[in-house]
């Protein structure tokens, strides 16, 4: 078979998958002590890989093969904190293509063996910023090709419509007492997710506004921070990488657009995983970190819009399931081992939710008043 005859039969074998996949779910979760703003989850998890990285797999997939960067037999390797592995492994065994997973040392378990479960292999790296320059490397040798997410995420995606996120939520809003949103909040990994929803809004001269929530430890509220006063140093890292998984980065990744978001938000690691199990309570099932970092998000914007007398809906996202982290987040011993209280986080999330108490004071940039 030719190159060209490989590639068009690539690309049908996982156009032919994406119409065997229903969209998604949005999931509407009441706010007590906010009457007025609905807030609604949009559930990634349903996705055959488990997770919003799903979207971004196929659309690097697609994109490597109209570049012709993928070939016949070839393997494929990707730096990842394993959502995006688990996704990637998924196409690669679609397409027939050895599959290497390039990840930090300290990914749960439970993701390596979904990994593997997709039929990929798993190379563990101690630095988690160092895992860029091995996978490069182990492309180099082998002769294969690293997709290099952090650098593409952002071009690979269809952000104009092609069912992207964006799109999805706007059509799957339309019913809604409020079905512009006045807030979409997600947490950046790539960067990807926020740059196709900032620039999808913008597109369709939606109103709505992206607030993007950083974790700890990462590096990407400072950056944005700095471009905000037009001082952004894209040499900019932090020292350690982040405890919550698949977002936060201890580098400037090429995908993050800061002009693509209209706030941040650096969200403390207790108060980010105190909210994922509050959401987990709510919906009788284990979300992933990320939802409740994107979760803490949804607070802030509901503060800002309740200050401002302002009725309307906020949308986040429901990243991945829970259960990829029984021996985390979900084993109190992890807890323990790392000395963080979960009982003081858990009451101030629980009295945000009901409007009592303080408000929530985090660092914050970029303007959270008034309309877009």
């Amino acid at each position: 078979m030719s190159q060209r005859a490989w590639v068009a039969a690539a690309i049908h074998k996982i156009e032919a998958d994406f119409n065997r996949s229903a969209d998604t779910h949005l999931i509407p979760l009441a706010l007590a002590g906010y009457p007025g703003i609905e807030v609604y989850f949009k559930d990634e998890s349903s996705h055959p890989t488990g997770s919003l990285k799903h979207r971004l797999a196929r659309s690097l997939f697609l994109y490597a093969l109209a570049n012709g960067w993928l070939r016949e037999g070839s393997p494929v390797i990707e730096a990842s904190s394993g959502s995006t592995a688990v996704s990637e492994a998924y196409f690669a065994r679609l397409l027939g293509l050895p599959f290497l997973a390039v990840i930090p040392s300290c990914t749960s378990p439970d993701k390596i063996a979904a990994i593997e479960f997709q039929g990929g292999r798993c190379h563990l790296v101690d630095d988690p910023a160092a895992i860029n320059a091995e996978s490069a490397r182990l492309a180099r040798e082998s002769g294969g090709h690293f997709m290099d997410q952090f650098t593409y995420a952002e071009r690979a995606t269809d952000w104009r419509a092609n069912n992207n996120i964006a799109e999805s939520i706007f059509k799957q809003m339309a019913q809604e007492p409020h079905p512009v949103p006045d807030w979409i909040v997600c947490s950046p990994g790539t960067g990807g997710t926020s740059a196709t929803l900032g620039r999808y809004v913008r597109y369709r001269e939606h109103p709505s506004r992206i607030l993007c929530v950083d974790p700890e430890h990462s590096v990407f509220f400072d950056y944005y921070r700095d471009a905000l006063a037009g001082v952004a140093d894209g040499s900019r890292t932090h020292h350690c990488g982040s405890r919550i998984e698949g977002i936060g980065r201890p580098r400037v990744e090429p995908s993050f657009i800061p002009q693509c978001v209209d706030a941040m938000a650096k969200i403390p690691d207790d108060l980010s995983l105190a909210a994922m199990r509050h959401v987990s309570a709510r919906l009788g099932r284990r979300v992933g970190g990320s939802t409740g970092t994107n979760f803490v998000g949804v607070l802030l914007a509901a503060q800002a819009m309740q200050a401002q007398g302002r009725e309307g809906s906020i949308v986040t996202i429901l990243c991945d399931s829970g259960e990829r982290y029984a021996h985390s987040y979900y084993s109190p011993e992890w807890y323990r081992s790392r000395g963080i209280d979960t009982e003081a986080s858990d009451a101030r999330i629980q009295e945000r939710v009901e409007g009592r108490g303080a408000a929530l004071e985090v660092p914050v940039a970029g303007d959270m008043t008034g309309c877009a």
